[in-house]
């Protein structure tokens, strides 16, 4: 009998919460023994090393603009993906911290740098970060593959940090070749002070940074494939054998349409959420920073802009 851990659902750096909004931080991991088939993941191929931004990757006043449109965020944007036409906005370029999106710019930067197949060896600083884990252990060796998944699926701040280490060799330097990245991007507006997105402190983005580093990591074909998983199982040494991660993102498996990308709390953040679906060949990038319903907002704003194709 195997012992397969289910990584559910992760209050602190990435919340799914259900079918409604839900006002409550708590964490939550359970181990469940059942025999099961352990599934591999789609390779997909990213061959480019170090795709160039376009030189402005959000254009245009908002076309929708001035419409009555309903969220609770006090900070949203909707954007075309592929035009990076913005469709309509709402405090756009305020500043505000953002918690686990923090991750989207970490698995950018990470996908380049770590090889996909190659093996990492747990540093031993990775298993001091604070809340969400999966539970590295120092020394054990991982496929890069599956950090990846608990990264962007189960959000995890020690997968967070040991990418950033086998990335850049320490987090430190990994910092710096975030907000590097940011400023080459033109996201004047963000800065990070922790790979996960579980300091607060100084770590801060806005609705249109976050839409803009968005579509430039939707690029990435690999990027893609992992944020619009809604569940994987992968083996894992003893005595864990097998893990399950799933998708913290509800709107993957209720909206039409919905392929990504990224949930996010703390207590100072508040919920945030980074959501795209494509329908009849459009996809969109809604933001909303928060919210006391992220996904209630994020499902208005796509459904304004699907119906002003």
């Amino acid at each position: 009998m195997l012992l397969v851990l289910v990584v559910l659902v992760a209050a602190g750096a990435g919340v799914w919460f259900g079918r409604r909004s839900v006002a409550s931080n708590h964490h939550h991991a359970a181990a469940v023994h059942r025999p099961s088939a352990t599934v591999t993941p789609t390779q997909t191929t990213d061959h480019s090393t170090k795709p160039q931004p376009p030189p402005r990757l959000l254009v245009g006043a908002p076309l929708l603009e001035g419409l009555d449109v309903q969220v609770h965020a006090p900070a949203a944007i909707l954007v075309d993906a592929h035009t990076g036409r913005v469709l309509w906005t709402k405090r756009a370029h305020e500043r505000r911290k953002i918690a686990s999106l923090t991750k989207i710019m970490t698995a950018t930067l990470a996908l380049r740098e770590v090889p996909w197949q190659s093996t990492v060896t747990v540093d031993k600083r990775v298993t001091t970060v604070p809340l969400v884990k999966e539970g590295l252990r120092t020394g054990e060796r991982v496929k890069a593959w599956k950090l990846f998944y608990a990264l962007l699926l189960y959000s995890g701040n020690d997968d967070a940090a040991q990418l950033a280490i086998s990335s850049a060799g320490s987090i430190r330097a990994f910092l710096r070749q975030m907000n590097t990245e940011a400023h080459a991007l033109g996201l004047h507006d963000t800065h990070y002070r922790s790979p996960s997105g579980v300091i607060d402190e100084g770590n801060y983005s806005t609705a249109w940074d976050l839409a803009a580093l968005t579509r430039y990591a939707l690029r990435s074909p690999r990027f893609r494939s992992l944020v619009s998983t809604k569940r994987i199982q992968v083996r894992w040494s003893a005595p864990t054998n097998s893990k399950i991660y799933l998708n913290n993102n509800y709107l993957l498996h209720a909206y039409k349409g919905a392929n990504g990308v990224k949930t996010g709390y703390t207590h100072a953040s508040g919920w945030c959420l980074v959501a795209t679906a494509t329908r009849h060949g459009r996809k969109l990038i809604a933001v909303v920073l928060n919210s006391s319903n992220i996904y209630g907002d994020a499902r208005t704003l796509l459904n304004l802009g699907f119906s002003h194709a």
